[in-house]
């Protein structure tokens, strides 16, 4: 059996600029790993990233707080904006107790993350499921068509399969694609995109490329900016060659921001100023 056929990401490596992109980033990811604050304080460099990722995904959900009002708080009860950096924060506290999870249930994980993410503010009957037919999706930012309900459960289940079965295709791509998809499908009620950011973030620690979590690629997509996040994510639902690529290398570059960022931090930490 080829790698294709029993690896149905694998085809993404060759789209035109792909392959380059999934260089670029091991090499940065590389970089940051080597950076000599890592031997002895990766635990801050992780809580950091934690932090400044949960930042970023916040304010693709609309709340553009700045990072010291994040590190600050401790009440997110109150107005949707607090509510989301709230979500936010709990997501990414969540990611890294579910990975062992991840690659037998990623459904269970999405559930899971769906639950985490709504803390009391969805209807307790719709929380950590799918929608059904006819129920609303509240996701301003993607403005993509909504698949229908049984679209949803029969991509989502392919997805699922896909995972289980693991393959040869770079993290990037796998990362992507897992993003792309849960953004496109929109699964649940409310919460999607923090949701699918979360299980991008653990696609990328689980397969090894960034098991320290320290290369937030949520802080990548928020610098990179809502309008291009939503143009890159019209080529993954166009599903063309040109669409595809230009979604994974868009992930990419948001992986070597995110590398640019806790590097940024690294340097900090060096000269006793964070």
């Amino acid at each position: 059996m080829s790698t294709t056929a029993s690896d149905p990401l694998a085809a993404l490596g060759s789209l035109p600029g792909v392959p380059d992109a999934v260089d670029s980033v091991r090499k940065a990811v590389d970089r940051v790993y080597g950076h000599r604050v890592m031997r002895r304080r990766s635990n801050e460099v992780t809580a950091e990233a934690a932090l400044r990722g949960s930042r970023g995904s916040a304010v693709l959900a609309g709340a553009d707080w700045n990072l010291e009002e994040v590190r600050r708080r401790t009440d997110f009860s109150g107005e949707d904006e607090a509510r989301t950096v709230g979500a936010a924060l709990r997501l990414t506290a969540e990611a890294g107790q579910l990975l062992s999870v991840w690659r037998q249930s990623p459904l269970r994980v999405l559930a899971r993350l769906h639950l985490v993410a709504a803390g009391g503010a969805t209807p307790d009957d719709a929380v950590g499921r799918p929608r059904l037919a006819g129920e609303a999706v509240d996701e301003p930012l993607i403005e993509a068509p909504l698949p229908s309900a049984g679209e949803v459960a029969g991509r989502l289940e392919g997805l699922s399969r896909l995972i289980i079965a693991g393959g040869s295709a770079p993290a990037l791509i796998t990362a992507a694609v897992v993003h792309g998809e849960l953004l496109a499908l929109r699964p649940f009620g409310s919460h999607n995109g923090l949701v699918a950011r979360t299980a991008e973030r653990i696609v990328l620690i689980g397969s090894g490329l960034d098991p320290k979590s320290i290369c937030p690629a949520e802080v990548g997509h928020a610098e990179q900016g809502r309008a291009a996040y939503v143009a890159a994510l019209e080529g993954y639902t166009a599903g063309t060659p040109e669409g595809m690529a230009a979604w994974i290398t868009h992930c990419g570059r948001s992986v070597e921001l995110g590398v640019r960022e806790s590097t940024a931090v690294c340097e900090a930490l060096q000269r006793g100023a964070a």
